[in-house]
C-alpha cells in the first residue's frame, strides 16, 4: 500500500511517527512484558483507589509511614542485635541529572508560555480555536467522570489503539478511506442539489427587489 493509501498520505511508519525508541516500543508492545505489567499495576491502583476510598495523596502517605517505620524498626534492630543495616541505595540526584531534568521543562515551560502568548496577543486564531475546543472537551470529559477513571482510561487508550491500529494497519486504512472518500462525494452532490439551489435562490430574490 502506498503513503498516498495511507492516512494523512504518510510515509513514515507508526513506530517511526511514535519516537522509534522505547517509548515507542512500549506503546506498540514490542516489550509486551512491561506493557502488560503497566496495564496491570495502573488497574490495580484505579480498583484500590475506587474500592478502598483513598486518595492518592493518603495512599502515598500511608506506604511512606509504613516504610519509613519498618527500615527505621529494622535498623534499631540491627544496631542492638549487631546485625547489618537494612540495605539502601545511595540516595543521591546526580547535577547532570538535575541539569537534564531542569533543561526539559525549561522546554517545555517556554514553548508553553509562547503559545501561550501568542493565543492571548491574538496572533493564532487556529491555535486559539485549537486550544479552546481542546479545554471546552477536557472540560466535558472531566464532568462525566473523575480524575483517576480519566488517566486509566487514557492510559489504557494509548497503550491498544496504537498497537491494535499497527496490526490492521491496512485494512483500517482502507476503510477509513474508503468512507472519507464517499463523504467527499456525498459533500459534492449535496452541494450541488442544495446548497447551489438555495444560494441561487437567494440570488434570485436580491435581484426581485
Amino acid at each position: 500500500m502506498g503513503s498516498f493509501d495511507r492516512l494523512f498520505n504518510r510515509q513514515r511508519s507508526l513506530h517511526e511517527i511514535l519516537g522509534g525508541g522505547q517509548v515507542a516500543d512500549l506503546i506498540l508492545w514490542r516489550r509486551k512484558n512491561l506493557t502488560v505489567w503497566i496495564l496491570f499495576v495502573t488497574l490495580a491502583a484505579w480498583v484500590v483507589f475506587e474500592r478502598s476510598g483513598y486518595t492518592l495523596l493518603s495512599l502515598v502517605s500511608s506506604v511512606l509511614l509504613l516504610l519509613i517505620v519498618i527500615l527505621f524498626l529494622w535498623a534499631k534492630s540491627a544496631a542492638i542485635l549487631n546485625r547489618p543495616a537494612p540495605p539502601l541505595p545511595q540516595l543521591h540526584l546526580s547535577e547532570e541529572m538535575a541539569n537534564e531534568v531542569t533543561a526539559f521543562i525549561r522546554t517545555r515551560v517556554n514553548d508553553l508560555l509562547s503559545v501561550s502568548q501568542d493565543i492571548a496577543l491574538g496572533k493564532d486564531s487556529r491555535l486559539f480555536l485549537k486550544v479552546a475546543a481542546y479545554l471546552w472537551l477536557i472540560s466535558i470529559i472531566g464532568g462525566l467522570t473523575d480524575f483517576l477513571t480519566l488517566a486509566y482510561t487514557s492510559l489504557f487508550i494509548v497503550l491498544t489503539v496504537p498497537a491494535i491500529y499497527e496490526r490492521y494497519e491496512d485494512y483500517i486504512d482502507m476503510y477509513v478511506l474508503r468512507g472519507y472518500r464517499k463523504l467527499c462525494i456525498l459533500h459534492v452532490k449535496i452541494n450541488e442539489e442544495y446548497v447551489s439551489r438555495v444560494h441561487n435562490w437567494i440570488l434570485e430574490k436580491k435581484k426581485l427587489r
